[in-house]
C-alpha cells in the first residue's frame, strides 16, 4: 500500500465520503485548511501551548471537510473531476492509469514535498519569507497535481469502474 493510499484509508473514504468530497465546495473549502493549518502553528507564538486548540480543531476539519457537503448535483466541475481523479489514481494497483501520467504525478508531488519542507523550517524559526515560499510551492504542487488528476479521470472516464463516476 502506498503512502497516498495509507491517508487516503486513514480519512476512512467510503464510496459515499468520495461522492460527497466530489462536491466542489468541499474541494475549494479544503484548500482553505492549508494555510488556516499554518497560521494556527505560528499562534504559538502569541497563544503558547493553547495553540493546539486551533491547531486541532482544523486538523479535525480537514478530516470531516470531505463530510460535510452533500453529493453533487453534478460532477462535470473541475473540482469534481479531480476528485474523481484522484480516487482513480489512488486505485491505480487494480486499474493501471496511462504510463504518461507519472512523471507529472512524481513531480507535482516533489515540487509540494520541497515546499512542505521550506514551510516547515520557516514554521521551526518563526520566519516569514520561508512559511509563505512553502505554502506557496505546496499549494502550486497541489493545484497542479489535482488539475493532473482531472486530465487521469478524463483518461478514465469510459472505463466500466469509472463510467458512473459521472453524472
Amino acid at each position: 500500500m502506498t503512502f497516498f493510499q495509507q491517508v487516503a484509508q486513514s480519512f476512512h473514504m467510503t464510496n459515499a465520503v468520495w461522492e460527497r468530497h466530489a462536491n466542489p465546495w468541499s474541494v475549494w473549502t479544503r484548500y482553505a485548511g492549508l494555510p488556516l493549518l499554518i497560521l494556527a502553528i505560528w499562534s504559538r507564538v502569541w497563544l503558547g501551548w493553547w495553540a493546539i486548540a486551533p491547531v486541532l480543531l482544523i486538523i479535525l476539519w480537514i478530516w470531516l471537510n470531505p463530510r460535510a457537503f452533500s453529493k453533487p448535483q453534478t460532477t462535470h466541475h473541475w473540482a469534481s473531476k479531480a476528485v474523481m481523479g484522484e480516487r482513480a489514481w489512488l486505485n491505480h494497483d487494480q486499474v493501471p492509469i496511462p504510463s504518461h501520467h507519472r512523471p507529472v504525478i512524481t513531480f507535482t508531488n516533489l515540487v509540494n514535498a520541497i515546499g512542505f519542507v521550506i514551510c516547515l523550517w520557516g514554521l521551526w524559526n518563526l520566519q516569514p519569507w520561508p512559511t509563505g515560499l512553502g505554502l506557496s510551492w505546496m499549494i502550486l504542487g497541489k493545484t497542479w497535481f489535482l488539475d493532473r488528476m482531472v486530465w487521469v479521470f478524463e483518461d478514465m472516464k469510459e472505463h466500466p469502474q469509472y463510467r458512473d463516476w459521472l453524472y
